[in-house]
C-alpha cells in the first residue's frame, strides 16, 4: 500500500518545479546558450576537417587558374583582337567547307563609296562565310561613312549577300576656321576638303551654318535674282545671317524676319537697281529703315556735290544781299 500511496502522490509540485525554473530571469539561461554556440562551432569544425574534396577538384583549380592567367595576359597585352579574327577566321573556314562560303555580293545605291571601299568598311573578305556573318554588325560599320545615310544588309543563304545603301547628297560647302569642308544638307561633313565637281555649291561660312544652312538657303532660293549674286552666306554668332554679293557688297540681315528683308531688297534692286549702284554695304536689321554704306567713289562724289550745294547757296545769299 505504501509503495501504491507514494505511486499516487500528486504532481502538482513537480509542476510547480518546472513553473519556477521558467521564471527564471534570462541571465540563469545564459550558460546553456553558450553551451549551444560551443557545440555549433564544433560540429563546424568537424565538418571542415572531414571535409574531402570531390576527385578531379585540383585538376579543375588549376586549369581555371591557367584560364584566367591567359585571359589576364591576353587582354594586358592587346591580344584579344587578335584572339577574335583567329578565332572568326577558323569558324568562317569551317563554315566555308559546309558550303556556306559567300559566292556573289551585290550593292545598290552607291555612287559615291566605291565597291571596294564599302567591303573594306564592312570587313567582308575573301575568307568570310555567310553562316558567321553578323549582319547588324555589317549596318554599324558602314553607317559610320559620312556619306552613307541608311543601309540594309541582307543574308540569302546559302551563298548570297545583298547590301543595299542609300547615300547623302552633297548640299553646300562650309567654311569655318579658314578651311572649307563639303556637307549635306542635315550638316554632316562629308569630306574635309572639297571635290572640284562641288566647287559651285553654295558658301556657307561661321560656326553653327553646317546646321542652319538648310534653312536659309531654301528661303534664299525663293529670291533667285539675289541668289545668283550670291558669293557667301556668314552666320553672325549662331543667331542672324549676312550675304557677300559679288562685287564686294555685304548685305546685313535682321535676326527676325529675314523672309521681309530679303522681299524688301529685291524690291529696292528691281525699282532702283540698288544692287549696281557704288554701294558697299546695305543694312536690314532695322524693320522701318534701309541705311546704306556707299563706296569711296560715290563718297567723295558726294561730298563734292554737297560741297557745290553749299556754295550754290552762299552766292544765292550774296546776290540777294
Amino acid at each position: 500500500m505504501d509503495d501504491r500511496g507514494r505511486l499516487a502522490q500528486p504532481l502538482k509540485p513537480k509542476i510547480k518545479q518546472r513553473n519556477a525554473a521558467s521564471r527564471l530571469p534570462q541571465s540563469h539561461a545564459w550558460p546553456v546558450s553558450s553551451s549551444g554556440w560551443r557545440r555549433l562551432a564544433w560540429r563546424w569544425w568537424h565538418a571542415l576537417i572531414s571535409f574531402q574534396a570531390p576527385r578531379g577538384a585540383g585538376a579543375s583549380a588549376a586549369a581555371l587558374l591557367l584560364l584566367a592567367s591567359a585571359s589576364y595576359g591576353a587582354v594586358k597585352g592587346d591580344h584579344v583582337p587578335n584572339i577574335v579574327a583567329q578565332v572568326q577566321d577558323i569558324c568562317d573556314a569551317t563554315a566555308n567547307r559546309a558550303g556556306f562560303g559567300i559566292t556573289e555580293i551585290a550593292l545598290a545605291g552607291a555612287h559615291e563609296v566605291r565597291r571596294a571601299d564599302m567591303l573594306a568598311l564592312a570587313g567582308i573578305t575573301d575568307r568570310s562565310s555567310l553562316l558567321f556573318l553578323d549582319a547588324a554588325h555589317i549596318r554599324a560599320r558602314l553607317l559610320a561613312n559620312p556619306w552613307i545615310a541608311e543601309a540594309t544588309v541582307l543574308k540569302l543563304y546559302p551563298s548570297q549577300l545583298r547590301i543595299e545603301i542609300k547615300e547623302r547628297a552633297p548640299f553646300a560647302l562650309w567654311q569655318k576656321d579658314g578651311r572649307v569642308a563639303l556637307i549635306a544638307g542635315d550638316g554632316v561633313v562629308l569630306e574635309s576638303f572639297v571635290p572640284q565637281r562641288f566647287a559651285a555649291l553654295p558658301q556657307v561660312v561661321g560656326k553653327g551654318a553646317e546646321k542652319a544652312a538648310a534653312d536659309f538657303l531654301e528661303l534664299l532660293a525663293r529670291h533667285p535674282d539675289i541668289a545668283r549674286l550670291v558669293e557667301a552666306s556668314v552666320l553672325v554668332a549662331e543667331r542672324r545671317w549676312n550675304l557677300h554679293l559679288k562685287g564686294g557688297l555685304e548685305v546685313l540681315l535682321p535676326e527676325s524676319e529675314p523672309a521681309r528683308a530679303l522681299t524688301t531688297l529685291g524690291d529696292l534692286a528691281r525699282e532702283r537697281q540698288l544692287l549696281t549702284r557704288d554701294i558697299v554695304a546695305v543694312d536690314l536689321r532695322q524693320a522701318d529703315r534701309v541705311t546704306v554704306r556707299l563706296g569711296d567713289a560715290a563718297s567723295a562724289a558726294r561730298a563734292e556735290a554737297l560741297k557745290a550745294l553749299d556754295k550754290d547757296k552762299k552766292k544765292k545769299k550774296g546776290s540777294e544781299a
